[in-house]
Protein backbone atom coordinates (compact mmCIF):
# COMPACT_ATOMS: atom_id res chain seq x y z
CA UNK A 1 0.00 0.00 0.00
CA UNK A 2 1.33 3.45 -0.93
CA UNK A 3 1.98 5.82 1.96
CA UNK A 4 -0.29 8.42 0.36
CA UNK A 5 -3.19 5.92 0.58
CA UNK A 6 -2.56 5.15 4.25
CA UNK A 7 -3.50 8.52 5.79
CA UNK A 8 -6.86 9.77 4.49
CA UNK A 9 -7.44 12.81 6.74
CA UNK A 10 -6.98 13.98 10.32
CA UNK A 11 -9.95 13.95 12.70
CA UNK A 12 -10.67 17.36 14.25
CA UNK A 13 -13.12 17.24 17.17
CA UNK A 14 -13.20 18.71 20.67
CA UNK A 15 -12.24 15.39 22.23
CA UNK A 16 -9.31 14.92 19.84
CA UNK A 17 -8.12 18.51 20.41
CA UNK A 18 -8.07 17.84 24.16
CA UNK A 19 -6.02 14.66 23.61
CA UNK A 20 -3.61 16.59 21.37
CA UNK A 21 -2.95 19.19 24.05
CA UNK A 22 -2.76 16.88 27.07
CA UNK A 23 -1.07 13.70 25.88
CA UNK A 24 0.20 14.23 22.32
CA UNK A 25 -2.29 11.82 20.74
CA UNK A 26 -3.46 12.57 17.18
CA UNK A 27 -6.33 10.82 15.38
CA UNK A 28 -6.45 10.06 11.65
CA UNK A 29 -8.89 8.32 9.33
CA UNK A 30 -6.78 5.70 7.54
CA UNK A 31 -7.25 3.21 4.72
CA UNK A 32 -9.20 0.08 5.63
CA UNK A 33 -6.31 -2.24 4.74
CA UNK A 34 -3.57 -0.19 6.47
CA UNK A 35 -1.81 -1.85 9.39
CA UNK A 36 -0.09 -0.26 12.38
CA UNK A 37 3.40 -0.43 10.88
CA UNK A 38 2.28 1.34 7.68
CA UNK A 39 0.45 4.00 9.70
CA UNK A 40 3.52 4.63 11.86
CA UNK A 41 5.78 4.92 8.82
CA UNK A 42 3.38 7.28 7.01
CA UNK A 43 3.00 9.65 9.98
CA UNK A 44 6.76 9.74 10.56
CA UNK A 45 7.48 10.52 6.89
CA UNK A 46 4.71 13.07 6.29
CA UNK A 47 5.08 15.04 9.53
CA UNK A 48 8.72 14.41 10.49
CA UNK A 49 7.97 13.23 14.04
CA UNK A 50 8.75 10.13 16.11
CA UNK A 51 5.73 7.87 16.76
CA UNK A 52 5.64 6.04 20.10
CA UNK A 53 2.40 4.06 19.75
CA UNK A 54 -0.44 3.37 17.28
CA UNK A 55 -3.93 2.17 18.21
CA UNK A 56 -6.54 1.34 15.56
CA UNK A 57 -10.31 0.84 15.56
CA UNK A 58 -12.77 0.01 12.78
CA UNK A 59 -15.82 2.24 13.20
CA UNK A 60 -18.90 0.26 12.05
CA UNK A 61 -21.36 1.43 9.40
CA UNK A 62 -24.50 3.22 10.61
CA UNK A 63 -27.96 3.60 9.13
CA UNK A 64 -29.31 7.14 8.96
CA UNK A 65 -32.90 8.32 8.52
CA UNK A 66 -34.19 11.82 7.69
CA UNK A 67 -37.70 13.22 7.53
CA UNK A 68 -38.15 15.59 4.57
CA UNK A 69 -40.94 17.07 2.48
CA UNK A 70 -40.49 14.18 0.07
CA UNK A 71 -41.01 11.72 2.90
CA UNK A 72 -38.73 9.41 4.81
CA UNK A 73 -35.22 9.09 3.39
CA UNK A 74 -33.00 6.33 4.70
CA UNK A 75 -29.46 5.33 3.87
CA UNK A 76 -26.19 4.13 5.31
CA UNK A 77 -22.92 5.77 6.27
CA UNK A 78 -19.94 3.57 5.40
CA UNK A 79 -17.58 2.04 7.93
CA UNK A 80 -14.04 3.39 8.22
CA UNK A 81 -10.81 2.74 10.07
CA UNK A 82 -9.46 5.22 12.61
CA UNK A 83 -5.95 5.37 14.08
CA UNK A 84 -4.90 7.11 17.30
CA UNK A 85 -1.19 7.93 17.10
CA UNK A 86 0.81 8.77 20.23
CA UNK A 87 3.93 10.83 19.57
CA UNK A 88 7.20 10.74 21.47
CA UNK A 89 7.77 13.35 24.19
CA UNK A 90 8.40 16.82 22.78
CA UNK A 91 7.03 16.12 19.26
CA UNK A 92 3.96 17.93 17.92
CA UNK A 93 2.07 18.11 14.63
CA UNK A 94 0.61 21.44 13.49
CA UNK A 95 -2.60 20.44 11.69
CA UNK A 96 -3.93 24.01 11.42
CA UNK A 97 -1.37 25.44 8.99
Amino acid sequence: MKLSEVLVRPVITEKVNLQMERSGRYTFVVGKTANKLEIKKAVEEFYGVKVADVNTVVVPAKSKTRFTKAGLLSGRKPSYKKAVVTLAKGDTIDLFV
